[in-house]
């Protein structure tokens, strides 16, 4: 029976470490009931937010200066003129802290809007930093557009559609977050001119990593024309290069599908993304339930080459409701989520959240607790 269980435990092991890419010599957190992310989610202490009465303040990608400080590069726009203003007026500006979890305080805007002449002129959006041989690249969506949209109106507008779906993807690049950053003046990942493509009406949303080979992934939101302003199906595609700048090479498929030829008009939102030990993790948004079974949850998927994606063990990172430490539930779900890691345990789950049904919005910062045993 010992002989039994033992053989039984070596195998269990060996499964954990091919599974996880990790063998029992490194990080702890790599075993299967540690990946249950939702069972380390702890109430959001008040501190944990950054707020702006003035602006809304959306997104929120971290990432740790040579300094030794936090910063924040985050999506925010004035507050008078409502949630749907996003695409007409937002813009990505800098906040630095001490400590990853905040205080956060706003330092710059990064990007200020520079004329609707230009493809990202009008609008920039959805941050993604990461650190790559000492330099800093910030990924992000970028419109323009021509027409006058009156504040507090979105989808009754067809020009709130013009903008929307002029959304395309770039980077910039710095030495410093601090510092200048010099954005380029076309996309690095454009829509397909094949108008039967699944990207050909718009890309944006895009997320960002390196595997340990050199390669950049990038996920990013695409939509189908159908001949209507909206467009049809709303997915997520991905792409590959060599570089941090391209270029990008588009895989033909989406990707977090829920099963083959699923008909709901979108199924994944905002992905995190980020590779471990030999594995692709993504976080997106669970839209309709498919993969934790909770709409509006956040939901974990797994991929070993970065376009074949399914959900994890443990699929659930967080619920749809989630508390203050006092108790009381936060009013929206949590969106745009990025994970902050140190020596390869997550530590923070930061996301975008509204206020009294999305008058407003902040930032936030999730605690996760790793427990040993």
């Amino acid at each position: 029976m010992k002989l039994y269980q033992g053989m039984l435990l070596i195998l269990l092991s060996s499964f954990i470490s091919n599974v996880f890419g990790q063998s029992s010599k490194e990080s702890h957190w790599g075993s299967t009931p540690q990946r249950d992310l939702s069972a380390m989610a702890q109430p959001i202490p008040s501190q944990n937010s950054f707020i702006d009465s003035l602006y809304n303040i959306w997104c929120g990608s971290v990432v740790k200066g040579k300094n030794g400080k936090f910063y924040m590069l985050y999506s925010r726009w004035p507050r008078d003129k409502g949630h749907e203003a996003w695409i007409t007026h937002s813009e990505i500006a800098l906040a630095r802290a001490d400590r990853p979890e905040g205080p956060y305080r706003h330092v710059k805007v990064v990007f200020p809007a520079r004329g609707n002449q230009f493809w990202d002129g009008v609008c920039t959006h959805n941050p993604a930093v990461i650190v790559y041989k000492n330099k800093f690249y910030l990924y992000y969506m970028g419109s323009t557009g021509k027409s006058y949209v009156k504040p507090h109106s979105s989808y009754e507008n067809p020009n709130w559609w013009e903008y929307r779906n002029n959304q395309r993807i770039g980077v910039a690049v710095a030495d410093d977050p601090e510092g200048e950053w010099t954005r380029f003046a076309q996309p690095i990942l454009d829509v397909s001119a094949d108008s039967t493509a699944h990207d050909a009406l718009m890309v944006s949303n895009p997320a960002i990593t390196v595997d340990d080979k050199g390669r950049f992934i990038l996920v990013y939101k695409q939509v189908e024309k159908n001949g209507t302003i909206r467009g049809g199906r709303v997915r997520f595609g991905v792409a590959f290069s060599n570089a941090p700048t391209g270029a990008f090479v588009k895989h033909p498929q989406p990707i977090f599908e829920a099963e083959k030829g699923s008909k709901e008009w979108m199924v994944a939102e905002d992905p995190y993304l980020w590779h471990q030990q030999g594995v692709n993790y993504a976080i997106v948004r669970d839209v309709v339930g498919k993969f934790t079974g909770e709409s509006g949850a956040l939901a974990l998927m797994i991929s070993t080459n970065g376009f074949d994606w399914q959900p994890a063990a443990y699929p659930k990172v967080l619920s749809k409701t989630v508390f203050w430490e006092n108790g009381k539930p936060l009013d929206d779900k949590l969106e745009r989520p990025c994970l902050y890691m140190e020596k390869g345990v997550p530590k923070l789950l930061f996301g975008a959240m509204g206020i009294n049904k999305r008058k407003h919005s902040m930032n936030v910062a999730v605690p996760l607790k790793y427990n040993l045993k």
